[in-house]
């Protein structure tokens, strides 16, 4: 075991399940700054491209933030990473990346950055070559003798030397006796190339010898390499070592000698420029990587050898210097400059470990402090920790998540939406049933403070409906611009949207002196579109599947006030019944009683009814707040209609699942449909005719079955977006409900939203139901929670589809039942109330005619299953009847 182990200067663990190899690291200074300093560079097979540039408060910090320079994902994995002169007309340094199928060379930059932001640091492409081999590896240097830049040399799987001048592709060479690639290097001395083939030796090729060889793009067969037709490719010298080469390297401090170092499976090789061998030294353990580099005594030279037991040697020639102990085993090694610190080790494992250390010792300078005598009044910190958390109770009450900043007065948003249609409609490729499909404007104007860059309006609407244009750009150069954008709204498809709210949102960048970018900032402006556009009057019905009921605290209002334009040609201007016609078909009767503070909504769909009681409640709010009326409220006393919520659920979740079967199956089709062409393609190679055995008639019905299977998936995905739309619709109505129900707090409200209303996009990876179901049991064991066993116990953290949609509804029912003993919906775990016994409000329902009185009740003692606290005993209220519609 080793004496000392390596001091850990800086440290940090890359990605997660990524792989690595020995030439994924390479230290240069290649953003060309002026300090010299270098940065360290890691490629990744996952593709992922980092640099990083150390700077630790004090030794064996981990990594900050900031030392990360630029994370780059190149989609291809990364082989090899180099930093040299690849560009023409400049000597900078320029980084070379190698994919295995690609060569591209970029340009690392840096810019200061603005206030806490940092320094910014991109990558621009110079230029890339395409290969048309799979590469294995690379090296590069001034080949030829030339001056002042660098040429790449990449090593193909079959054996092929690419070179590369630069810009331009030079030629290309097949090695001959070629079976595996192994590693490559390039003598500058020499001007040769140094590798080691499958026979185990190591072989030397003259730059010139190559550059003069036969093209191998010209080469027609194997065979003509093998006879020696052409010019051959004649190694200059060779020298058999017995083993595998792990790695080449090459070191020259002077111009009058330089070494090849060569490290094999089990020995270490020292040679001569001529393929003699200097020195060796047998390695008792199998090394993994190695690096040498200048000694201070005078002729010769320094070795780093990593081995598979997390040791790093150092060889003075082949006499062993220092033995360390590393975290890891290390696949690649490298040596450098780094933050005015000289000779830090880095070392690279495969699966990520990235440490900077270095060697010698670290005494223990710990002195333990002294222990203050004074005692602690415990009474007194009690008092001021409570302080102290009502102050940050306050704090985290009064303010959102984001500071308020004057920033947001650097462009103010309006948003008019026009009170009448458009003149001529602006709907296209509508597909409602109804002849003409009406429009409204929408005008959206924008004022700058301040000068302004890459100003993006983008609209949203809830489908159905339609935009003309959603996205806009505009350009602030000066001060005090305004800028005006009109577009039109309408209906697209055959349903009702489930909100008719839209939002305006505008993303831009401020400059500043230090950052002439500018910072992004977005600012937002929400909208309301009038409930005409897709809905007409029509006639009211008697009777209807569903009815809910509003309670209100004041006298009732005609609803011709509140829906002007609904409301049929009457000389009796209190307007009790209304009917709606939504453009896509559904029906809804609104009835306001003339003798209690009651409005009736009923219709044959229930998720048909929450628009107009939403639209009911915000006329009501702005009538009475019009009137002076402070104290107006609105309640709801009837049982809460889950059981039709949880059909919608059902038929949602069986779509989904419908939609899964029909992908697995029509994948199965597919992969039939390609192994059947295999077969055909292979009959019509086939120099000698077979018969066919009616491949080509079952090729035909698996296309078609092919056809039809993506036609079902089609038709199926168009469903279940139409299903989301009316779940999400039925889903607003409950969450209005249970506010009305328990007099809950807008607060209160926005939990419940939050927690029923996630996605604003149904897919079949991340679906509605699992969302729902891991919010609900998120408030059941925290704010809803009848003990803190409950608190205690962890949800999981994966969200797949559930086998089917009972516990999804048990969970739904038990949220209202704790609602209904008196629970409190919040943020925080600690402020649980306690389940006490809340009976909730009259649970009759309203009689509409006379043939409804029958059934009242029946109707009256259903509630929804988690009230089992109510009894047959229990009183009802007395509820005057509303009156019937007049025919």
């Amino acid at each position: 075991m080793s004496l000392f182990k390596a001091r850990d200067w800086w440290s940090t663990i890359l990605g997660d399940k990524e792989e690595f190899d020995q030439g994924c690291l390479c230290l240069a200074n290649v953003d060309n700054s002026g300090n010299g300093q270098d940065k360290i560079i890691v490629g990744s097979f996952m593709g992922y491209l980092r640099i990083f540039s150390p700077h630790p408060a004090k030794t064996g910090d981990g990594a900050q933030a900031e030392d990360l320079l630029l994370e780059v994902d190149l989609r291809d994995p990364v082989l090899q990473v180099e930093v040299g002169k690849f560009v023409s007309g400049t000597e900078m340094l320029h980084l070379a990346v190698l994919h295995s199928r690609k060569l591209c060379v970029y340009s690392v930059s840096g810019t200061l950055g603005n206030v806490e932001h940092g320094n910014q640091y991109q990558m621009k492409l110079m230029y890339e070559h395409n290969l048309q081999r799979t590469a294995c590896n690379m090296t590069y240097g001034s080949f030829g003798g030339i001056k002042g830049r660098d040429l790449i040399c990449i090593q193909s799987m079959d054996g092929m030397l690419m070179v590369f001048e630069q810009e331009s592709y030079a030629f290309g060479r097949f090695l001959p006796g070629f079976l595996l690639p192994g590693p490559l290097a390039y003598s500058s001395r020499t001007d040769s190339f140094i590798t080691v083939s499958s026979c185990r030796q190591v072989e030397s090729y003259k730059y010139q010898v190559l550059a003069f060889a036969t093209d191998a793009d010209k080469r027609q067969e194997t065979e003509q390499q093998i006879l020696g037709s052409g010019k051959r490719l004649v190694v200059d010298w060779t020298l058999n070592i017995g083993e595998q080469a792990l790695d080449i390297c090459i070191v020259s401090f002077n111009q009058s000698a330089s070494s090849v170092f060569v490290l094999g499976e089990r020995n270490f090789f020292c040679l001569k420029d001529n393929g003699q061998i200097r020195f060796m030294k047998k390695l008792d353990w199998s090394p993994s990587c190695f690096l040498p580099y200048c000694s201070v005594s005078e002729g010769t030279i320094n070795t780093l050898i990593a081995n598979h037991n997390n040791m790093l040697h150092i060889y003075q020639d082949v006499t062993l210097k220092w033995a360390t102990q590393l975290p890891h085993i290390p696949v690649a090694v490298r040596v450098g400059c780094l933050h005015d610190l000289k000779g830090v080790i880095v070392t690279l494992s495969d699966d990520g470990h990235l440490q900077c250390s270095y060697l010698g010792t670290d005494p223990s300078l710990f002195q333990a402090p002294n222990v203050e005598s004074r005692e602690l009044n415990y009474d007194e910190l009690d008092v001021e920790m409570k302080e102290l958390q009502k102050i940050i109770k306050d704090v985290n009450k009064s303010q959102g998540i984001w500071p308020m900043t004057e920033k947001e007065d650097d462009l103010n948003i309006s948003v008019v939406v026009s009170p009448n249609f458009d003149s001529v409609s602006q709907a296209t490729d509508v597909e409602v049933g109804t002849d003409l499909v009406p429009s409204v404007t929408v005008k959206v104007t924008l004022q700058n403070r301040v000068i302004l860059q890459k100003a993006k309006l983008s609209v949203y609407v809830q489908p159905p409906l339609e935009l003309t244009c959603d996205q806009f750009t505009f350009e602030f150069m000066t001060p005090d611009l305004t800028r005006t954008v009109s577009f039109s709204v309408y209906l697209k498809r055959s349903y009702t949207p489930s909100e008719l709210e839209g939002n305006a949102v505008v993303s831009y960048s401020r400059p500043t002196d230090r950052n002439p970018d500018g910072i992004p900032r977005v600012i937002q402006c929400k909208f309301r579109l009038p409930l005409k556009l897709i809905c007409l009057p029509g006639q009211p019905s008697k009777t209807a599947s569903h009815k809910i009921t509003i309670d209100t605290n004041k006298s009732p209002v005609s609803l011709l006030s509140l829906f002007p334009g609904f409301a049929s040609q009457s000389d009796d201007d209190q307007v009790n019944v209304m009917g709606f016609h939504f453009l896509g078909g559904a029906r809804v009767t609104l009835l306001a009683s003339k003798t209690s503070q009651r409005y009736r909504i009923q219709s044959e769909q229930f998720e048909d009814l929450w628009l107009i009681t939403n639209e009911l409640i915000l006329h009501l709010q702005e009538y009475f707040e019009k009137q002076g009326v402070k104290d107006f409220a609105c309640s709801f006393s009837g049982s809460m209609p889950l059981q039709e919520y949880f059909e919608l659920i059902d038929h949602h979740f069986e779509l989904r699942i419908n939609g899964e079967n029909l992908e697995e199956l029509l994948s199965e089709r597919a992969v039939q449909f390609r192994a059947i062409q295999r077969r055909l393609l292979a009959r019509f190679k086939d120099k000698t005719p077979a018969p066919l055995q009616h491949l080509d008639t079952l090729l035909d019905g698996t296309y078609k079955q092919v056809i039809a299977l993506a036609d079902a998936v089609e038709e199926n995905q168009g469903s279940l977006f139409q299903s989301f739309t009316r779940l999400k619709s039925a889903t607003h109505l409950v969450i209005l409900l249970i506010g009305l129900w328990q007099k809950l707090s807008a607060d209160q409200v926005a939990i419940l939203e939050a927690a029923f209303l996630p996605l604003q996009e149904d897919t079949q990876e991340l679906g509605w139901e699992e969302t729902v179901d891991a919010a609900i049991s998120h408030l059941l064991k925290t704010c809803l929670s009848k003990s803190s066993k409950e608190q205690a116990l962890n949800l999981n953290s994966q969200l797949n589809i559930p086998k089917d949609t009972s516990q999804l509804k048990k969970h739904i029912t038990l949220l209202c039942d704790r609602l209904a003993k008196g629970g409190r919906l919040c943020l925080s775990t600690d402020a649980a109330a306690p389940q006490t016994m809340v009976m909730p409000g009259g649970c009759t329902t309203i009689p509409e005619s006379d043939l409804e009185e029958r059934s009242v009740e029946q109707d009256s003692s259903e509630l929804f299953t988690s009230h089992r606290h109510l009894t047959a005993e229990t009183p009802r209220p007395e509820v005057s009847p509303l009156q019937g519609v007049s025919e």
